[in-house]
Formats: structure tokens, sequence, C-alpha cells
């Protein structure tokens, strides 16, 4: 897993990937932050991030994870993957592992923002913390179907597509019936911004970060069977 991950980071700050990303919420989490924060008078801190995750992360995170396989497969260096000693779940994870570090670089960075709203008031930095980890959760769900849609693919902007309208479809769902709030990523996070540790999303956003990572997993294996 080690060499895979640490060869996709160099590929992520090696090349406009991750700076384009980082760059992009960090303008949108500047906006919002202005809107929901320094222009209300208020210290939510935590609004800032439900806010990126509704307008920002859906978008954006797409940038990571459309050429996980899909440029590999175009670029005809999936055969070397698939043929590589690297066992294929060392590979997805990698890869998985890879781009969430990019999140959490991103979220650490957001603690400047932090650092100016404690100059003026501290904000509830409980809920803040609670609110950052359902955050990561909620992108590491993001992260891992945007991977196993990577994974069907060779085309990098229908991946980005599908996975982009995957994403509003579930947003929107819960508009439609309630019965649709449990695939809905962006209202399993809601409770996280309240700061009350919600134990039941929790498990809801890693055990649909799991069940993408496995599927990724299948269809790779499936594809080295092929080949």
């Amino acid at each position: 897993m080690w060499p895979v991950l640490k060869k996709e980071l160099k590929t992520y700050f090696l090349s406009p990937i991750g700076y384009v990303f980082i760059g992009l919420f960090l303008a949108m989490f500047s906006i919002l932050f202005y809107i929901t924060t320094i222009y209300q008078g208020m210290t939510t801190f935590q609004y800032v991030f439900y806010y990126s995750a509704m307008y920002t992360v859906v978008f954006i995170v797409p940038l990571l994870t459309m050429r996980m396989f899909a440029e590999e497969r175009k670029n005809g260096t999936e055969q070397l993957l698939l043929t590589s000693p690297r066992s294929m779940i060392g590979i997805v994870l990698g890869k998985f592992f890879a781009a969430v570090l990019v999140i959490v670089i991103t979220e650490i960075l957001t603690l400047i923002y932090l650092g100016i709203l404690c100059y003026f008031k501290v904000p509830d930095l409980a809920t803040i913390a609670v609110t950052m980890f359902g955050f990561l959760l909620l992108t590491m769900a993001y992260i891992a179907f945007g991977m196993l849609v990577s994974s069907l693919t060779e085309n990098q902007i229908i991946a980005a597509v599908v996975t982009i309208a995957a994403f509003v479809l579930t947003w929107l769902a819960p508009n439609l019936s309630l019965s649709f709030v449990s695939i809905s990523l962006i209202e399993q996070f809601y409770p996280f911004a309240t700061g009350v540790f919600p134990i039941a999303q929790t498990i809801n956003l890693l055990s649909m970060t799991i069940m993408f990572v496995v599927i990724t997993m299948i269809v790779m294996k499936r594809r080295k069977l092929v080949k």
C-alpha cells in the first residue's frame, strides 16, 4: 500500500491537481466563511464546513478521484498495475488514502480561518472538532464512491460527471421523499454540525466508505482475472 500511496501523493503535488483542489476549496471556503461568520457576526464556524460540503466538495472531489483508475486505463499503464506483485487491496487502499491525505491537508489549512475567528471571539471548539471529524468521514465516502466510478471507465470526464451527478441526486433525493434520507450523505453529515457526536451517522458513513472501497477491489480483481 505504501509505495502506491507515495506515488499517488507525488502525482497530486507534482502536478496541478492537488493545488487546484486545495485552491478551489479554500477560495469557496473563504467566501462561505465571510458570509456565514464574518458578515453575520457569528461564531458558528461549523456551518462553514456544512455549506462547503453542500456547495463545494460535491463538485471538486472528482478532481481527486476521476483519474485514479481511468487514467491508468487510458494511458495503458493499467496492465502494469494489474500484473504487479502488489495486492489489489494494497493498490486500492493506497490510492484511497492518498486522496484522503489531500483532504486532511486541506482541513488543516482551514485552521487559519479558525485562528482569525478566535482572535475576535472563541467559538465552541468541541462542536468544531466534531464537525471537522464528520467532514472527513463525509469526504472519505465521496472519495470511495468516486474511486469506484473511476474503476469502471477509462474516460476521466465521464468519471467526474457521473460522480457529481450521483452526489447531486443523493443530495436532492430527500426533497422527493423522506425515505431517501438514509442515502443522502449531506443529511448524514448534518448532525455533526450540531456538536453532538452522532454514532449512527458515523457508522453509516464508514459503512458506505467501506462498501464502495470493497466493491472497487472486486471490480479491479475481476479485471485482473480477465487480463
